[in-house]
């Protein structure tokens, strides 16, 4: 199987020495990694990365969490980071109501913002939502930016939310939470998705899967358990899902896997 990680953070200590990280992941069969980011300074420091590594990609981006410190000038450096030409898109954004780390309002402020930036540089999105789907769908659909061009990464809604966010276009990423147990409504979801619009990722260091889950610090490598638990799910080969994902990685983050 060849498989892309489209979202895990190799600018977290916890996965270092990151050429370690990817030797291992290498062998488990994952061709292609995707370096999310949070902050400024985090997307900065995954461009970096993306250009020692030609398996590595990258996207520039401001998290909700740190929407209040995104300060004055933040577009413009978000702007230049993405013209780095390894950077396939901007992200992680969105909203996240479970921490309310940043004021609601600030939140969304910041979000529509690099909405609009993506939508001016033709840039897709990789969106983090959470307790917030109502209010992340209305930030999308008043910022105008085609659906095709989001992807709601490590999505935990149900069979209600997926046809919603299937009606606007979007594609739609799995990480490890769809292989917990008790993620029964998750699975029922992702099996509505079309085998043109489901994509995969280990949001590394986070959500190790199972049957890993007691893995405290999750590595690329485990996104072969993503793909395993959902090709179950969908009742297709791993070896097929693992095609179909790369595919859908390739062409939404328009990675140019020759380079």
């Amino acid at each position: 199987m060849k498989l892309i990680d489209t979202h895990c953070h190799l600018t977290d200590e916890r996965l270092s020495p990151v050429g370690d990280v990817l030797a291992r992941a290498g062998e488990a069969g994952v061709v292609a990694f995707i370096c999310a980011t949070a902050r400024i300074g985090d997307s900065a420091v995954a461009a970096g990365i993306a250009g020692r590594y030609k398996q590595v990609y990258c996207t520039a981006g401001v998290h909700p969490h740190d929407a209040k410190n995104a300060g004055e000038g933040y577009l413009e450096r978000l702007e230049e980071l993405a013209a780095h030409p390894k950077n396939v898109a901007i992200g992680e954004i969105g909203l996240d109501y479970h921490y309310d780390f940043s004021p609601r309002d600030v939140q969304r402020r910041i979000f529509a913002e690099q909405l609009a930036l993506a939508s001016r540089l033709e840039k897709p999105v990789a969106v983090h939502t959470r307790e917030a789907f109502e209010e992340t769908l209305a930030v999308i659909s008043e910022s105008g930016i085609a659906g095709e061009r989001i992807l709601f990464h490590s999505f935990t809604g149900g069979p209600d939310e997926t046809r919603r966010v299937l009606d606007i276009g979007a594609y739609v990423s799995y990480s490890g939470i769809a292989t917990f147990k008790n993620a029964d409504v998750i699975r029922a979801g992702a099996a509505l998705i079309p085998d043109d619009r489901i994509i995969i990722e280990t949001d590394a260091p986070y959500l190790s899967p199972e049957p890993v889950r007691k893995m405290q610090i999750n590595e690329p490598l485990n996104v072969v358990h993503v793909a395993e638990r959902l090709a179950a799910v969908r009742r297709t080969t791993p070896e097929t899902l693992a095609e179909q994902t790369t595919a859908n990685a390739i062409r939404f983050f328009a990675l140019d896997m020759e380079a």
